[in-house]
């Protein structure tokens, strides 16, 4: 049997400490009270331009969805004046756009998606894809009439224009360029110091890159200025230059340069001019003018 006595020695509590007991159990009772009583959560603010703000939000939302939702527009286009850039977005290969702009040069025009693959070369599978969107002139679907109507054409007589004797751009000197309307001595020093940097110029193309020269000077150094010869330049070895080297290219500064270099050591050697314009912020629409800088 339990020995009640060693049980009851253990409730023995002096007067202080009973008093201490009465005491702790009132304050927990009390803050079990206060706790069941007092709200302790926190009051939500609110602000004077909420309601501004969540119709903005709404109109925000709603305008996201119509321009997701939306079903994007083709536009036709006249294949005859199809640039690299555009020709590229198209799938079309250096060659089979470099065959239309020679094309062009004769002062040719193609007249039908038939045509346009007998110049290009391109596939049947291409042609169907792409020949949808092409637009021709109204005349050439009706080539009688206009025969008809040129015919009651009276044809003026006008005075013979001065013929314009072209230079080639890279033999052009300060005071040859200087001659042409809108450029002065500053425009002159920055196409000739672009051509140095360059190695030369192989597209009148890359007279937009010369900082400063207006539209307007573009179409007149275009009618005074041609490529007529290609300058005889160090090509850059794609696939053996250093960072350093390609850093140094106007083309492509330190970050693309970077890029290359680091996709070439994990993919091999670059091919042709398709395979570096795969790299992220590669300058597909300068990609033919920069092929012509480089050794495959």
């Amino acid at each position: 049997m339990i020995n009640l006595r060693s049980v009851t020695h253990y409730f023995k509590f002096t007067k202080q400490q009973r008093t201490g007991i009465v005491l702790l159990f009132a304050i927990i009772i009390a803050l079990q009270i206060v706790y069941f009583v007092v709200d302790f959560s926190i009051p939500e603010k609110t602000f004077p331009q909420e309601q501004q703000w969540l119709s903005v939000q709404s109109e925000i939302d709603s305008l996201k969805t119509v321009k997701y939702n939306a079903v994007p527009k083709i536009y036709t286009f006249n294949p005859n004046f199809i640039s690299d850039y555009k020709g590229y977005k198209l799938g079309m290969s250096v060659q089979e756009i470099d065959r239309l702009l020679n094309f062009r040069k004769e002062n040719k025009y193609v007249n039908s998606a038939k045509e346009f693959q007998e110049v290009t070369k391109i596939s049947d599978s291409l042609l169907a894809v792409i020949s949808p969107l092409f637009k021709f002139p109204d005349w050439t679907q009706n080539k009688k009439s206009f025969k008809t109507d040129r015919a009651e054409y009276v044809r003026k007589e006008y005075p013979k224009k001065e013929k314009i004797v072209l230079l080639d751009i890279n033999e052009a000197t300060q005071e040859d360029l200087m001659k042409i309307f809108g450029i002065g001595e500053a425009l002159s020093f920055r196409i000739l110091k672009q051509k140095e940097i360059l190695g030369g110029f192989v597209s009148m193309e890359q007279m937009k890159d010369v900082w400063g020269l207006s539209p307007e000077v573009l179409f007149e150094l275009n009618t005074h200025f041609k490529i007529l010869t290609v300058p005889n330049f160090k090509k850059i070895a794609i696939n053996d230059a250093s960072l350093k080297e390609l850093a140094q290219f106007p083309y492509f500064r330190y970050a693309l340069a970077k890029q290359i270099v680091t996709y070439r050591s994990m993919n091999g050697n670059f091919k042709n001019i398709e395979d570096l314009a795969k790299i992220k912020d590669f300058p597909v629409d300068k990609a033919k003018i920069i092929s012509l800088y480089l050794e495959f």
